[in-house]
């Protein structure tokens, strides 16, 4: 694949990530933009190409760049400048860059709370805690997390999370439903 063809072709998942993110539906997204729920939909889904009249009212929307929303390549410096972004109350900083498939993110979630509403939407998380202590409900179940410690849950199941006793700062990697992720404790042997 071509790399213009390759980017644009991450641009609907890009898309459908974000908005769910931010918990937004399309139709919210439709009345905000003035962009017809069908064509939201073909673009998320890849069966629209992206154009600059479509993505310009995005990007305003989500209030994220036009190559933050694109995902174009950077030229000639391989540093990776992440930003960092309000999800909610939460302070996101996405790690990787390429659509789709497992997403990693560094979060900085405050303290929230308890009586919070669960939430379920599809997909798989696995969540290890560097600095403060994670509260996670997940499907009736209480726990604490301290740091050092992971978790990992099929986001179907009713789920919330927040800082217990203060903020709390995690790595997150978010992948599609059925792709977990998987651990290797020693490299492959040759």
């Amino acid at each position: 694949m071509e790399p213009i063809e390759e980017t644009l072709a991450g641009v609907g998942p890009r898309l459908r990530r974000l908005r769910q993110e931010r918990g937004v539906t399309l139709n919210a997204l439709a009345e905000a933009t003035g962009i017809s729920v069908s064509t939201l939909s073909r673009l998320e889904s890849g069966k629209r190409r992206p154009s600059l009249e479509l993505l310009l009212p995005l990007a305003q929307a989500h209030r994220v760049p036009l190559d933050e929303l694109v995902g174009a390549p950077e030229v000639g410096d391989p540093r990776i400048r992440p930003r960092p972004r309000r999800i909610h109350d939460m302070t996101v900083l996405p790690l990787t860059r390429r659509p789709g498939g497992v997403q990693a993110y560094k979060m900085i979630i405050p303290e929230r709370p308890a009586d919070t509403e669960p939430r379920v939407h599809e997909g798989y998380e696995w969540i290890y805690v560097l600095n403060g202590r994670l509260h996670l409900h997940l499907a009736g179940r209480e726990l604490t997390l301290e740091p050092g410690e992971a978790a990992e849950f099929d986001t179907r199941l009713p789920h919330w999370f927040g800082g217990a006793g203060g903020q709390v700062e995690v790595l997150s990697l978010f992948g599609p439903q059925g792709e977990r992720m998987h651990l290797r404790a020693r490299p492959r042997q040759k």
